[in-house]
C-alpha cells in the first residue's frame, strides 16, 4: 500500500467522528466539553500544545462554515492533475464538505 492510502484523510477522521457522536452521546458531551484530549484518544496522536480544538453542533437555525488556514501558495508545489482540478478556482473537497452540509441543513429546512 502507498502511504497516501493508509492515511486517513481529514475528511475521513471527520465522518468517523461524526457518525460516533451520532451514536453515542457521552462521547458527544465529550467531544463538545473538552475536544482536545477525545481527539488524542480517540486517534492515538498527541497534539501540540498550541494546537486548540472547537467542536461545535449545528442546530436547524444556525448553520457553521469553517474557513481553513490560507495556505502559502509560494511554498507550494502542486502537479499537473492538482492544477488542473484547481484551475477552475474551485477545490473540489471544500465544495464538497460545504455542499454537503449546507445541502442537508438546506433540505431539512425546505422540507419541514
Amino acid at each position: 500500500m502507498t502511504e497516501q492510502s493508509t492515511q486517513r484523510t481529514r475528511k475521513d477522521i471527520e465522518a468517523h467522528i461524526i457518525a460516533q457522536s451520532w451514536k453515542d452521546e457521552a462521547y458527544k458531551q465529550q467531544l463538545l466539553s473538552n475536544p482536545k484530549p477525545v481527539i488524542e484518544r480517540e486517534f492515538g496522536v498527541q497534539l501540540p500544545s498550541e494546537v486548540n480544538v472547537r467542536v461545535l453542533e449545528e442546530n436547524p437555525t444556525t448553520l457553521y462554515f469553517v474557513l481553513p488556514i490560507r495556505p502559502n501558495l509560494s511554498e507550494v508545489e502542486l502537479s499537473d492533475a492538482q492544477l488542473e482540478a484547481v484551475a477552475g478556482g474551485v477545490i473540489p473537497a471544500l465544495v464538497g464538505s460545504v455542499a454537503f452540509y449546507a445541502s442537508n441543513a438546506l433540505s431539512k429546512a425546505l422540507t419541514d
